[in-house]
């Protein structure tokens, strides 16, 4: 599975670690975001790591 010959796998990849690394630093106060966003980007970071982890399981089959 590809999107312009890029793994759709690996954008997932690395839009969860950007989601991560937010929340990482907003939970730290580095960065001041209000609750709502905080968890907002929680639940986004919960839906891309669910698919992009079917979507790994699935490849490897």
């Amino acid at each position: 599975m590809s999107a312009s010959g890029i793994s759709i796998i690996l954008i997932l990849g690395v839009m969860n670690l950007g989601l991560l690394i937010f929340q990482l630093l907003t939970g730290l106060r580095y960065i001041k975001v209000s609750f709502g966003v905080h968890k907002k980007t929680g639940i986004a970071l919960f839906a891309g790591a669910l698919v992009h982890g079917t979507l790994g399981f699935l490849a490897s089959l």
